[in-house]
């Protein structure tokens, strides 16, 4: 994502398509906004396309993944994970699947630290998670310093609490 001044943001490509709209050549607008042909052509193309929408920033993450594992052997992954608490090499070695994917499956799946995993039912833990903020107050109640009774300084003054803690030189 691109701050809000930059060049090429929403704001930036509306500005470049209402020029070419308005009889600019493409070659001119690409010159004038310091960028290359390809550019201003590619937003030019998904301006003609879609529109406004068009010019809005898009995801990175691909449409499909045609190489990810299938669903069958996810869901194994993830039993064998909850009922023996076995580690991705060794559920790797059972599976015939390389270790590295058992773990990129283990961490979609919030698997990867046994930590987090109830050791009876093999659920998830979450912890501390609540549904409104707030819902959780955490008060440390410890004293720290020695506080006399009927209170400290602050309730009976520097003077009177100073001449009775004070320390006696010997001068010999």
């Amino acid at each position: 994502m691109s701050h809000a001044n930059a060049r090429l943001a929403p704001m930036g490509r509306l500005l470049m398509v209402q020029r070419i709209e308005g009889g600019m050549p493409q070659a001119h607008v690409a010159a004038q906004m310091g960028l290359s042909r390809s550019t201003v052509a590619k937003w030019w193309h998904r301006w003609v396309e879609h529109g406004e929408a068009g010019l809005q920033d898009r995801s990175s993450r691909p449409r499909r993944s045609p190489r990810r594992t299938d669903a069958r052997t996810e869901e194994q992954v993830c039993r064998l994970r909850r009922q023996k608490r076995w580690g991705p090499a060794r559920i790797a070695g059972r599976l015939g699947v390389p270790a590295s994917t058992v773990h990129k499956i283990l961490v979609r799946n919030g698997l990867n630290r046994l930590s987090w995993i109830d050791r009876p039912t093999g659920r998830v833990i979450r912890r501390y998670e609540r549904p409104e903020p707030g819902d959780l107050v955490h008060l440390d109640v410890m004293k720290v310093g020695k506080v006399p009774p009927g209170g400290g300084w602050r309730a009976r003054g520097r003077a009177n609490t100073a001449s009775r803690g004070t320390r006696r030189r010997f001068r010999g």
